[in-house]
């Protein structure tokens, strides 16, 4: 198949052909030696974010099962503050660490753990039906967009304008955030709010995995699963919120 794939012209590759294992390119104008690079490097991040979903998921079940967990979590209001701001934290010396084995995986391990228990005591409080709920619409958005970023790829498109724009989008995001603790705001604008959440950060999904084909180096793979980690789990979250206010 690799070798196959080698000798196609850009003419003979189907635009629709979207295959982790084949190796065919990824974007016009990549060498066939750094698409075969770019491939594995794929793959290194997307099994590094399948093990911290994995990680979240176990944690969360704990923590909603796990009577004693949930109490202490619910009782214990600066513990439970702590680990809100505690990823926040974490995010500094993982930036810092990104590229250094193996602090970077023992940092990776401890901000995974820290927005596990964060997401666990959402979930906690919140129906299992919903919980559920989100998480089909989450999984169904991500491979949705991100099957057409690959795709979009393919046909030379690029998304890289997105980055100021939802940088700018997000910052004012949490800015309303901390606004809404001091004048909490009506039903009508939480609603508006939350659907505005929801597609900054599923244009966050797009551009992180464009960054992920074209501009991440091959030694950023642990910052590159992170991205796309707090995307996954920011839409979790939002969607989550927003069936909330529904029921």
């Amino acid at each position: 198949m690799h070798a196959y794939a080698s000798v196609r012209t850009a003419d003979d590759v189907k635009v629709g052909d979207i295959d982790i294992e084949s190796g065919e390119r990824l974007y016009p104008g990549i060498g066939h030696g750094e698409n075969q690079l770019r491939w594995g490097f794929i793959r290194k991040v997307y099994g590094i974010l399948a093990a911290q979903i994995l990680v979240t998921t176990a944690f969360t079940a704990a923590t909603v099962l796990y009577v004693p967990i949930n109490d202490l979590l619910r009782e214990n209001s600066g513990f439970l503050l702590f680990l809100v701001f505690t990823p926040f934290i974490l995010l500094w010396p993982l930036y810092i660490y990104r590229q250094k084995h193996p602090l970077n995986m023992v940092f990776l391990g401890l901000f995974t753990a820290s927005m596990s228990l964060t997401v666990g005591v959402s979930c906690a409080n919140t129906e299992g039906r919903l919980v559920l709920e989100a998480l089909i619409l989450t999984s169904a958005v991500v491979s949705a967009l991100t099957g057409y970023t690959f795709w979009a790829a393919k046909k030379g498109k690029d998304f890289s304008f997105l980055g100021p724009i939802l940088f700018t989008s997000l910052f004012i995001l949490v800015l309303t955030g901390f606004i809404q603790m001091v004048y909490p705001l009506g039903s009508t604008t939480m609603a508006v709010y939350s659907a505005i959440s929801a597609i900054i950060f599923s244009g966050y999904i797009v551009y992180d995995t464009d960054n992920l084909i074209k501009r991440f180096t091959y030694d950023e793979y642990i910052w590159a699963s992170v991205t796309l980690y707090l995307d996954v789990l920011n839409l979790f979250l939002t969607i989550l919120r927003m069936l909330k206010q529904d029921n």
